[in-house]
């Protein structure tokens, strides 16, 4: 399949089905086409966007002793693993002229998500809500529309929000575990050793399109926008062996671990 088609059908198609529908046939990038952006990506009615705060917060780890409310949990990491998807479609359409071998890349990493979505949803169903029954958000998504090019990309979303999900994983592993869902919370473990090989695509791109005078830290900060920036890749509890795994240098694992909300903040 060309990888233009993929990411027409992931990102313009009003079918979830046809969005989380994985490919069996290997890729080709023969025709990447001109570049194509939109405001909102297409989505069943139920999962359209929501007006600003009128989709569910996060539960709080208390709560998790309800069912309804780990659903409720399942629910909003389902569109978090969506919209992360979306954006990935997003940046394959919006910069077509990016090397052929990240642009491959990116279809890796998607599978994941199509697949991290799909676990979400059915977990979300077997406890008690169906995918698309609650209002949803678009932070991640609005993000994205900043992006100017695939550093932005890189430095947002797999060094950003998957960075950040290293650490939630972990704490959504516990609290799932605490409280008494030991099939939600291998769920989490999984995704995260997932999440572990997306960060390290987002590292090994930055350094090959970083200018080779920039450090990784540098070249990550530079290309953040505002409201991200380097705090916002970390969570409460900092996985710094999975980091490493991941290939991200000491250099960069002490800065981010050190990191203050202002860190990365231009005057």
């Amino acid at each position: 399949m060309e990888i233009r088609q993929f990411a027409e059908r992931v990102l313009l198609s009003e079918s979830l089905e046809e969005k989380l529908r994985p490919v069996e046939e290997p890729f080709t990038d023969e025709h990447p086409g001109k570049p194509l952006r939109v405001e909102e990506p297409a989505r069943p009615a139920n999962l359209k966007f929501a007006p600003r705060r009128t989709a569910p917060a996060m539960p709080h780890p208390v709560s998790f002793k309800e069912q309804r409310m780990r659903a409720i949990a399942h629910h909003i990491m389902a569109n978090h693993e969506l919209q992360a998807l979306e954006v990935m479609a997003y940046m394959l359409l919006a910069f077509p002229e990016a090397p052929a071998e990240f642009r491959i890349g990116m279809t890796t990493v998607m599978a994941d998500e199509q697949r991290h979505t799909r676990m979400h949803q059915v977990r979300c169903s077997a406890l008690g809500i169906e995918f698309g029954e609650l209002p949803v958000n678009c932070y991640i998504w609005k993000k994205a529309l900043s992006f100017e090019n695939e550093l932005d990309y890189l430095a947002g979303l797999p060094l950003t929000f998957e960075g950040r999900n290293l650490d939630h994983t972990i704490e959504f592993e516990n609290y799932f575990l605490e409280a008494g869902d030991p099939k939600s919370a291998a769920m989490m473990r999984q995704i995260h050793k997932d999440e572990i090989e997306h960060v390290a695509f987002g590292i090994e791109w930055l350094r090959k399109l970083k200018a080779p005078t920039e450090s990784d830290w540098e070249a990550f900060c530079k290309h953040l926008h505002w409201p991200l920036r380097p705090f916002k890749a970390k969570g409460e509890t900092f996985q710094y062996d999975a980091r490493k795994e991941a290939g991200l240098s000491e250099e960069f694992i002490r800065n981010l671990q050190e990191c203050s909300p202002d860190t990365g903040v231009e005057e």
